[in-house]
């Protein structure tokens, strides 16, 4: 019988605090990890710039630096709990290498930067299922990754439940 050799993958998760980008991590263990294998998963979270915040409100007033040092903290904060919930997926899925990533900016353009830097075998990422409407207002990162990207997307689209359970 011929022995196979494991071949070695990067599979680039992108991560944020919604259900679908975890639902798509754990689907991500389930069905792209091979058990023996020597994938190494890289998880991406994209952390808002703190450019984002003005030192002006929409009244007029100054945030004072109290305020902005606040909401950095938060996002630091946010950055934490979303990465220590996906190593806690993934340690609860078994050995697996895992290496963690998060960056400044906007989802679009760090996730597809960072594919760009890693070229990863796969992009995986959850789909927030907008309709037409929202997505056309919010716009779909998943979307524009798929397009501005060179390594296959893999967009995992959580199930819908039922109220009724």
């Amino acid at each position: 019988m011929a022995e196979t050799v494991a071949r070695e993958r990067k599979i680039l998760v992108a991560v944020d605090e919604s259900e679908e980008s975890m639902y798509a991590l754990s689907w991500c263990l389930k069905n792209v990890v091979s058990e023996n294998s020597k994938d190494t998963l890289v998880l991406l979270y994209a952390k808002p710039l703190r450019s984002a915040y003005t030192a002006l409100d929409g009244t007029g007033y100054l945030f004072s630096s109290d305020i902005v040092a606040t909401m950095e903290r938060h996002n630091n904060e946010m950055a934490d709990r979303v990465m220590a919930r996906a190593k806690e997926i993934c340690h609860d899925f078994g050995e697996v290498a895992v290496e963690t990533r998060v960056e400044n900016g906007d989802a679009r353009d760090v996730i597809c930067s960072v594919a760009q830097k890693l070229v990863p075998d796969v992009l995986v990422m959850g789909s927030h299922g907008y309709g037409l409407i929202k997505r056309a207002f919010l716009g779909s990162v998943s979307y524009h990754c798929a397009q501005n990207v060179k390594c296959p997307v893999l967009v995992v689209k959580r199930p819908k439940t039922s109220r009724n359970n």
